[in-house]
């Protein structure tokens, strides 16, 4: 009698790889993360490939055990796979110290990581389909809105702007008489 095998915590159509002790802080790991989350694999790799982000190797290393687990243990298509999740977590942290002036000592901490990235097999019939639907309806509404607000701001925006203008330019010479004048009379005045 062995043990019983663990159920499946993830859906049929998801596979998850898990890089662990990666020596960056979760914070600067994040940002690689948020490179990935959400792209198709062949997409993600590659951008993981030319990031110039060093922890982007043991990244990029992470997702391609994803897609090996995706297509070896549970039997999914390797080119409709994309980055569902891409999480970090904390792990362990390694506490130094340095020496500073009048004796005194100042700690050095340096924090490991870890990567959990989630594959997630999709159908490109159903949400292509979707997302064309989706952008022609928005194609419909944008341009409909666009001109009715564009022909009330004309309308408003144009006599409202050329007033003021007008006022202004008419001003300016007053103005500019006015100084002269001073002008002349203080030069007047010093003569």
């Amino acid at each position: 009698m062995g043990k019983p095998k663990r159920e499946r915590s993830l859906p049929e159509n998801e596979a998850m790889a898990v890089a662990r002790n990666l020596r960056v802080s979760p914070r600067k790991l994040n940002l690689v993360a948020g490179l990935i989350r959400g792209k198709k694999v062949d997409t993600a790799l590659a951008d993981l490939e030319f990031s110039r982000k060093r922890i982007a190797q043991d990244v990029k290393k992470c997702v391609m055990s994803a897609v090996a687990n995706a297509e070896n243990n549970h039997s999914l298509d390797v080119n409709d796979l994309v980055v569902s999740e891409a999480y970090v977590g904390k792990n362990l942290v390694m506490k130094r110290f340095a020496a500073r002036g009048r004796g005194r000592a100042s700690s050095i901490m340096k924090p490991f990581s870890q990567i959990t990235v989630i594959v997630r097999q999709t159908e490109d019939d159903g949400e292509g389909k979707g997302r064309v639907q989706k952008a022609k309806a928005k194609a419909e509404t944008k341009p409909a809105a666009k001109s009715g607000k564009g022909a009330k701001d004309t309308k408003g925006a144009k006599p409202a702007k050329a007033a003021p203008k007008k006022e202004a330019k008419a001003e300016k010479p007053a103005a500019s008489k006015a100084k002269k004048s001073k002008a002349g009379k203080a030069g007047k005045e010093t003569k």
